[in-house]
Protein backbone atom coordinates (compact mmCIF):
# COMPACT_ATOMS: atom_id res chain seq x y z
CA UNK A 1 0.00 0.00 0.00
CA UNK A 2 3.00 2.08 0.88
CA UNK A 3 4.39 1.93 -2.76
CA UNK A 4 1.53 2.65 -4.37
CA UNK A 5 1.14 6.06 -2.60
CA UNK A 6 4.36 7.25 -3.42
CA UNK A 7 4.03 6.10 -7.16
CA UNK A 8 1.04 7.76 -7.40
CA UNK A 9 2.07 11.48 -5.58
CA UNK A 10 5.42 11.36 -7.94
CA UNK A 11 3.05 10.94 -10.80
CA UNK A 12 1.03 13.87 -9.27
CA UNK A 13 4.48 16.14 -8.57
CA UNK A 14 5.04 15.65 -12.87
CA UNK A 15 2.22 16.24 -13.87
CA UNK A 16 1.89 19.82 -12.02
CA UNK A 17 5.81 20.64 -13.79
CA UNK A 18 4.26 19.89 -17.02
CA UNK A 19 1.22 21.62 -16.63
CA UNK A 20 2.27 24.72 -15.17
CA UNK A 21 5.97 24.86 -17.07
CA UNK A 22 8.08 25.79 -13.84
CA UNK A 23 8.12 24.97 -10.70
CA UNK A 24 7.94 28.17 -9.72
CA UNK A 25 4.48 28.81 -10.80
CA UNK A 26 1.34 27.69 -9.21
CA UNK A 27 -1.91 26.96 -11.10
CA UNK A 28 -5.21 28.96 -11.29
CA UNK A 29 -8.30 27.53 -8.67
CA UNK A 30 -10.26 25.21 -10.20
CA UNK A 31 -13.31 26.66 -11.91
CA UNK A 32 -15.58 25.38 -9.62
CA UNK A 33 -14.79 27.22 -6.79
CA UNK A 34 -15.32 30.45 -8.41
CA UNK A 35 -18.64 31.61 -9.54
CA UNK A 36 -18.91 33.68 -12.47
CA UNK A 37 -19.91 37.42 -12.85
CA UNK A 38 -23.21 36.61 -14.22
CA UNK A 39 -23.99 34.09 -11.24
CA UNK A 40 -22.85 36.49 -8.32
CA UNK A 41 -25.62 39.13 -10.15
CA UNK A 42 -28.35 37.39 -10.93
CA UNK A 43 -27.95 36.41 -6.36
CA UNK A 44 -28.16 40.01 -5.74
CA UNK A 45 -30.87 41.45 -4.41
CA UNK A 46 -32.86 42.88 -6.72
CA UNK A 47 -36.53 44.57 -4.79
CA UNK A 48 -37.72 45.34 -1.63
CA UNK A 49 -41.36 45.11 -0.96
CA UNK A 50 -42.34 48.34 0.57
CA UNK A 51 -46.12 47.61 1.39
CA UNK A 52 -47.51 45.86 2.69
CA UNK A 53 -46.20 44.51 5.49
CA UNK A 54 -46.58 41.49 6.81
CA UNK A 55 -49.69 40.85 8.84
CA UNK A 56 -51.19 43.26 7.30
CA UNK A 57 -54.97 43.57 7.91
CA UNK A 58 -57.23 43.40 5.09
CA UNK A 59 -61.30 43.34 4.41
CA UNK A 60 -63.11 41.12 2.65
CA UNK A 61 -63.76 42.15 -1.10
CA UNK A 62 -61.33 45.32 -0.97
CA UNK A 63 -58.47 45.83 -3.06
CA UNK A 64 -55.15 47.20 -1.78
CA UNK A 65 -51.77 48.28 -3.80
CA UNK A 66 -48.55 46.72 -3.54
CA UNK A 67 -45.48 49.16 -3.68
CA UNK A 68 -41.89 47.56 -5.00
CA UNK A 69 -38.53 49.78 -5.12
CA UNK A 70 -35.35 48.42 -7.08
CA UNK A 71 -32.76 47.25 -4.15
CA UNK A 72 -30.21 49.11 -6.27
CA UNK A 73 -29.96 51.41 -9.35
CA UNK A 74 -27.49 49.32 -10.88
CA UNK A 75 -29.65 46.25 -10.74
CA UNK A 76 -32.86 45.95 -11.52
CA UNK A 77 -35.12 43.49 -12.59
CA UNK A 78 -36.62 42.64 -15.86
CA UNK A 79 -39.93 41.78 -14.66
CA UNK A 80 -41.77 41.37 -11.69
CA UNK A 81 -44.58 38.89 -11.29
CA UNK A 82 -47.40 38.71 -8.33
CA UNK A 83 -49.48 35.92 -6.34
CA UNK A 84 -51.90 36.50 -4.19
CA UNK A 85 -53.62 33.43 -2.44
CA UNK A 86 -52.44 31.22 -5.10
CA UNK A 87 -53.99 33.28 -7.67
CA UNK A 88 -51.83 34.93 -10.30
CA UNK A 89 -52.63 39.05 -10.02
CA UNK A 90 -50.19 40.32 -12.48
CA UNK A 91 -46.82 40.99 -13.85
CA UNK A 92 -44.82 44.33 -14.42
CA UNK A 93 -42.44 45.01 -16.24
CA UNK A 94 -41.59 48.60 -16.16
CA UNK A 95 -41.03 51.22 -13.58
CA UNK A 96 -43.24 52.25 -11.32
CA UNK A 97 -43.51 49.26 -9.58
CA UNK A 98 -46.58 49.32 -8.32
CA UNK A 99 -49.71 47.61 -8.44
CA UNK A 100 -53.41 46.92 -7.15
CA UNK A 101 -54.61 43.79 -6.36
CA UNK A 102 -58.22 44.14 -7.25
CA UNK A 103 -61.10 43.49 -5.01
CA UNK A 104 -61.92 39.89 -6.10
CA UNK A 105 -58.63 38.38 -5.04
CA UNK A 106 -59.86 39.02 -1.05
CA UNK A 107 -63.14 37.01 -1.39
CA UNK A 108 -62.35 34.39 1.22
CA UNK A 109 -61.71 35.56 5.12
CA UNK A 110 -58.14 34.36 6.37
CA UNK A 111 -54.22 34.54 5.99
CA UNK A 112 -52.76 34.78 2.83
CA UNK A 113 -49.73 34.97 0.81
CA UNK A 114 -48.94 37.42 -1.06
CA UNK A 115 -46.02 36.19 -3.11
CA UNK A 116 -43.63 38.45 -5.43
CA UNK A 117 -41.23 36.93 -7.84
CA UNK A 118 -38.34 39.28 -9.64
CA UNK A 119 -36.79 37.95 -13.00
CA UNK A 120 -33.37 38.44 -14.76
CA UNK A 121 -32.17 37.37 -17.26
CA UNK A 122 -34.77 34.98 -17.91
CA UNK A 123 -34.81 33.34 -14.58
CA UNK A 124 -36.55 34.05 -10.93
CA UNK A 125 -33.91 35.84 -9.40
CA UNK A 126 -35.41 36.71 -5.86
CA UNK A 127 -38.69 35.31 -4.21
CA UNK A 128 -40.40 37.39 -1.61
CA UNK A 129 -43.60 36.01 0.74
CA UNK A 130 -45.64 38.10 3.34
CA UNK A 131 -48.80 37.19 4.84
CA UNK A 132 -51.71 39.09 4.71
CA UNK A 133 -55.07 38.77 7.14
CA UNK A 134 -58.73 39.24 5.81
CA UNK A 135 -61.16 39.60 8.28
CA UNK A 136 -65.00 39.74 7.19
CA UNK A 137 -66.52 43.18 5.71
CA UNK A 138 -69.69 43.04 8.56
CA UNK A 139 -70.01 43.03 12.25
CA UNK A 140 -71.48 40.36 12.93
CA UNK A 141 -75.53 39.92 14.28
CA UNK A 142 -76.19 38.88 17.42
CA UNK A 143 -79.00 36.71 17.64
CA UNK A 144 -80.90 35.44 20.25
CA UNK A 145 -83.28 32.42 20.74
CA UNK A 146 -87.03 31.26 21.92
CA UNK A 147 -87.55 27.40 23.03
CA UNK A 148 -90.67 26.14 21.19
CA UNK A 149 -90.60 22.55 22.93
CA UNK A 150 -88.57 20.56 24.82
CA UNK A 151 -87.73 16.77 24.56
CA UNK A 152 -86.03 14.01 27.43
CA UNK A 153 -82.69 13.53 26.31
CA UNK A 154 -79.99 10.84 28.51
CA UNK A 155 -78.16 12.24 30.61
CA UNK A 156 -75.21 10.28 29.96
CA UNK A 157 -74.70 10.93 26.40
CA UNK A 158 -72.01 13.18 26.23
CA UNK A 159 -73.39 14.58 23.12
CA UNK A 160 -70.61 15.15 20.44
CA UNK A 161 -72.43 14.77 17.03
CA UNK A 162 -75.77 15.42 16.38
CA UNK A 163 -78.38 14.70 13.36
CA UNK A 164 -82.19 14.77 12.19
CA UNK A 165 -83.05 12.55 9.24
CA UNK A 166 -86.30 11.06 8.57
CA UNK A 167 -87.79 10.92 11.82
CA UNK A 168 -85.13 9.91 13.89
CA UNK A 169 -82.44 11.39 15.85
CA UNK A 170 -78.78 10.21 15.10
CA UNK A 171 -76.33 11.05 18.03
CA UNK A 172 -72.49 10.30 18.48
CA UNK A 173 -70.80 10.13 22.21
CA UNK A 174 -67.87 10.77 23.13
CA UNK A 175 -65.27 9.70 25.97
CA UNK A 176 -63.33 6.79 26.20
CA UNK A 177 -65.05 3.63 27.23
CA UNK A 178 -68.09 5.35 26.88
CA UNK A 179 -68.24 6.29 23.18
CA UNK A 180 -71.43 5.30 20.83
CA UNK A 181 -73.48 5.89 17.97
CA UNK A 182 -77.27 5.86 18.59
CA UNK A 183 -80.56 5.65 16.85
CA UNK A 184 -83.23 8.08 18.96
CA UNK A 185 -86.82 8.73 19.39
CA UNK A 186 -86.87 12.56 19.75
CA UNK A 187 -90.27 12.93 21.60
CA UNK A 188 -88.89 10.68 24.66
CA UNK A 189 -85.08 10.30 23.89
CA UNK A 190 -85.38 6.67 23.86
CA UNK A 191 -82.14 5.15 22.61
CA UNK A 192 -83.51 2.70 19.61
CA UNK A 193 -80.05 1.08 19.16
CA UNK A 194 -76.75 1.74 19.87
CA UNK A 195 -73.18 0.55 18.28
CA UNK A 196 -70.17 1.04 20.81
CA UNK A 197 -67.12 1.88 19.93
CA UNK A 198 -63.77 0.56 21.33
CA UNK A 199 -63.00 1.31 24.20
CA UNK A 200 -59.75 3.41 23.24
CA UNK A 201 -61.61 6.01 21.12
CA UNK A 202 -63.14 8.96 21.67
CA UNK A 203 -66.27 9.58 19.74
CA UNK A 204 -66.91 12.96 17.99
CA UNK A 205 -69.11 14.23 15.16
CA UNK A 206 -71.15 12.22 12.55
CA UNK A 207 -72.79 12.98 9.32
CA UNK A 208 -75.14 11.43 7.25
CA UNK A 209 -74.48 11.04 3.32
CA UNK A 210 -76.01 8.47 0.48
CA UNK A 211 -77.47 6.14 2.67
CA UNK A 212 -74.28 6.01 5.03
CA UNK A 213 -73.29 7.58 8.53
CA UNK A 214 -69.72 8.78 8.96
CA UNK A 215 -68.17 9.25 12.68
CA UNK A 216 -65.14 10.53 13.72
CA UNK A 217 -63.14 10.22 16.68
CA UNK A 218 -60.86 13.00 18.37
CA UNK A 219 -57.19 12.23 18.54
CA UNK A 220 -57.00 8.80 17.07
CA UNK A 221 -57.32 10.03 13.13
CA UNK A 222 -59.84 7.41 12.16
CA UNK A 223 -63.39 7.62 11.35
CA UNK A 224 -65.65 5.18 10.40
CA UNK A 225 -68.60 4.87 7.58
CA UNK A 226 -71.37 2.72 8.64
CA UNK A 227 -74.62 1.15 7.00
CA UNK A 228 -77.44 3.92 8.31
CA UNK A 229 -80.31 1.47 8.60
CA UNK A 230 -77.84 -1.33 10.38
CA UNK A 231 -74.96 0.47 11.70
CA UNK A 232 -72.99 -2.58 10.06
CA UNK A 233 -69.26 -1.34 9.05
CA UNK A 234 -68.65 -0.49 5.56
CA UNK A 235 -65.23 1.16 6.03
CA UNK A 236 -62.88 3.41 7.42
CA UNK A 237 -60.88 6.46 6.82
CA UNK A 238 -58.01 8.40 7.93
CA UNK A 239 -57.09 12.15 8.37
CA UNK A 240 -54.33 14.27 9.66
CA UNK A 241 -55.86 16.84 11.90
CA UNK A 242 -57.88 15.65 15.44
CA UNK A 243 -61.65 15.26 14.26
CA UNK A 244 -64.50 17.31 15.98
CA UNK A 245 -67.50 17.91 13.94
CA UNK A 246 -69.06 16.80 10.94
CA UNK A 247 -71.61 17.66 8.49
CA UNK A 248 -73.33 17.21 5.13
CA UNK A 249 -73.17 20.01 2.99
CA UNK A 250 -74.64 19.36 -0.31
CA UNK A 251 -72.71 16.72 -1.39
CA UNK A 252 -69.69 17.10 0.42
CA UNK A 253 -68.51 17.03 3.71
CA UNK A 254 -67.68 19.47 6.32
CA UNK A 255 -64.88 18.90 9.20
CA UNK A 256 -63.55 21.16 12.23
CA UNK A 257 -60.57 20.20 13.97
CA UNK A 258 -61.18 22.47 16.55
CA UNK A 259 -59.44 25.65 14.99
CA UNK A 260 -60.72 28.18 13.01
CA UNK A 261 -60.38 25.92 9.51
CA UNK A 262 -63.31 23.75 8.19
CA UNK A 263 -62.31 21.10 5.81
CA UNK A 264 -64.63 20.31 2.65
CA UNK A 265 -64.27 16.50 1.99
CA UNK A 266 -64.81 14.21 -0.96
CA UNK A 267 -67.44 11.64 0.95
CA UNK A 268 -66.23 8.81 -0.65
CA UNK A 269 -62.52 9.16 -0.21
CA UNK A 270 -62.38 11.81 1.84
CA UNK A 271 -60.08 13.60 0.43
CA UNK A 272 -59.67 16.85 1.12
CA UNK A 273 -61.14 19.35 -1.58
CA UNK A 274 -60.59 22.76 0.04
CA UNK A 275 -60.49 24.54 3.80
CA UNK A 276 -62.23 27.22 4.96
CA UNK A 277 -60.61 29.84 7.11
CA UNK A 278 -63.65 31.06 9.50
CA UNK A 279 -62.80 35.12 10.84
CA UNK A 280 -65.22 37.63 11.79
CA UNK A 281 -64.55 41.41 11.60
CA UNK A 282 -62.00 41.47 14.94
CA UNK A 283 -60.07 37.82 14.67
CA UNK A 284 -60.06 34.43 13.96
CA UNK A 285 -62.74 32.37 15.65
CA UNK A 286 -61.39 29.21 17.16
CA UNK A 287 -62.52 25.56 18.62
CA UNK A 288 -65.13 25.66 15.95
CA UNK A 289 -66.89 22.52 17.14
CA UNK A 290 -70.24 20.64 16.74
CA UNK A 291 -71.35 21.73 13.15
CA UNK A 292 -75.08 21.79 11.01
CA UNK A 293 -75.41 22.52 7.41
CA UNK A 294 -78.80 24.95 7.57
CA UNK A 295 -80.08 27.01 4.53
CA UNK A 296 -76.98 27.18 3.01
CA UNK A 297 -74.86 28.23 6.13
CA UNK A 298 -72.58 26.59 8.29
CA UNK A 299 -73.53 26.41 12.06
CA UNK A 300 -70.86 26.10 14.42
CA UNK A 301 -70.92 25.02 18.30
CA UNK A 302 -67.91 27.33 19.51
CA UNK A 303 -66.59 24.79 22.05
CA UNK A 304 -66.96 26.18 26.17
CA UNK A 305 -69.14 28.78 25.09
CA UNK A 306 -73.09 29.40 24.50
CA UNK A 307 -72.27 30.82 21.17
CA UNK A 308 -72.96 29.22 18.08
CA UNK A 309 -71.14 31.11 15.15
CA UNK A 310 -73.21 31.17 11.34
CA UNK A 311 -70.60 30.90 8.96
CA UNK A 312 -70.79 32.03 5.14
CA UNK A 313 -69.41 28.87 3.31
CA UNK A 314 -68.22 30.37 0.21
CA UNK A 315 -66.25 33.57 2.12
CA UNK A 316 -65.48 32.33 5.70
CA UNK A 317 -66.98 35.13 7.05
CA UNK A 318 -69.12 35.07 10.55
CA UNK A 319 -72.51 36.29 9.69
CA UNK A 320 -74.38 35.60 12.95
CA UNK A 321 -73.56 34.54 16.48
CA UNK A 322 -76.66 32.93 17.98
CA UNK A 323 -76.43 33.37 22.06
CA UNK A 324 -78.04 30.48 23.84
CA UNK A 325 -77.36 31.19 27.59
CA UNK A 326 -79.33 30.67 29.91
CA UNK A 327 -81.05 27.82 27.79
CA UNK A 328 -80.48 24.79 30.04
CA UNK A 329 -82.07 25.82 33.90
CA UNK A 330 -80.70 22.69 35.90
CA UNK A 331 -78.76 23.49 38.74
CA UNK A 332 -77.60 19.48 38.85
CA UNK A 333 -75.84 20.35 35.06
CA UNK A 334 -72.54 22.58 35.43
CA UNK A 335 -72.80 24.10 32.09
CA UNK A 336 -69.10 24.81 32.19
CA UNK A 337 -68.07 21.58 32.19
CA UNK A 338 -70.92 19.61 30.30
CA UNK A 339 -71.05 22.51 27.81
CA UNK A 340 -73.24 23.68 24.75
CA UNK A 341 -72.92 21.09 21.99
CA UNK A 342 -75.18 19.41 19.10
CA UNK A 343 -76.95 20.67 16.59
CA UNK A 344 -79.57 18.85 14.94
CA UNK A 345 -81.75 20.35 11.85
CA UNK A 346 -85.38 19.23 10.50
CA UNK A 347 -84.55 20.29 6.44
CA UNK A 348 -88.49 19.09 5.95
CA UNK A 349 -90.39 21.65 8.55
CA UNK A 350 -87.22 23.99 9.60
CA UNK A 351 -86.92 23.01 13.13
CA UNK A 352 -83.98 23.40 14.88
CA UNK A 353 -82.83 21.61 17.77
CA UNK A 354 -79.74 21.88 20.12
CA UNK A 355 -78.33 19.96 23.71
CA UNK A 356 -75.54 19.49 25.37
CA UNK A 357 -72.72 16.97 26.70
CA UNK A 358 -74.78 15.29 29.32
CA UNK A 359 -77.72 17.54 29.42
CA UNK A 360 -81.23 16.25 30.65
CA UNK A 361 -83.05 17.91 27.69
CA UNK A 362 -82.30 18.29 24.06
CA UNK A 363 -84.29 21.55 22.79
CA UNK A 364 -86.30 22.92 20.03
CA UNK A 365 -85.54 26.71 19.37
CA UNK A 366 -86.58 29.45 16.91
CA UNK A 367 -84.14 31.77 16.41
CA UNK A 368 -84.76 35.67 17.01
CA UNK A 369 -83.09 38.62 16.04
Amino acid sequence: MKLIFFLTAGMFINWILSCSGSPDKRQAASPGTVKSEAATEANKKLIKLVAPEENSELTLNSGFRIIITADSKSNTPDSVRLWFNGKFVNSIKSLPWESLVPAAYTSETGRKALKIVAYKNGSASQTITRFLIVYSDIAPKRNGYRVINNYPHDKDAFTQGLVYHEGILFEGTGQESRSSLRKVKLETGEVLSQLNLESQLFGEGIAIAGGRIYQLTWQSKIGFVYDLATFKLINKFYYQTEGWGLTTMDDKLVMSDGTNILYIIEPESFNVLRSIEVYDNKAKVQELNELEYINGEIWANIWQTDLIARINPSSGKVIAYIDLKGILKDPQTDTGINVLNGIAWDSSTGRIFVTGKNWPKLFEIKITE
